[in-house]
């Protein structure tokens, strides 16, 4: 899982450590569900690394809503990267 070791050296709270893992799960999940060239092998290991940052950069700007977070990092991802 790509973001496991970019929180390894985080400062955030186990809490919400648990809370930035799922929104990345679930972030992750709509990526593939939705046919994305995101999701082949081809591009995934870059694809997941930008949604685990995104979704990291997004709580330290304060925001703890895990369906906000994965919709977030998703939006970024078609938007800076398609």
């Amino acid at each position: 899982m790509a973001i496991v070791p970019l929180l390894a050296q985080s400062a955030f709270d186990p809490e919400l450590i648990e809370t930035l893992v799922s929104a990345y799960e679930d972030a992750w999940r709509q990526v593939e569900e939705s046919g994305s060239a995101f999701a082949s092998p081809r591009y995934r290991r870059a694809a997941q690394e930008i949604v685990a940052k995104r979704i990291i950069e997004m709580a330290q700007r304060g925001e703890r809503e895990p369906v906000k977070l994965a919709g977030d990092a998703v939006a970024y991802l078609a938007r800076s990267y398609a």
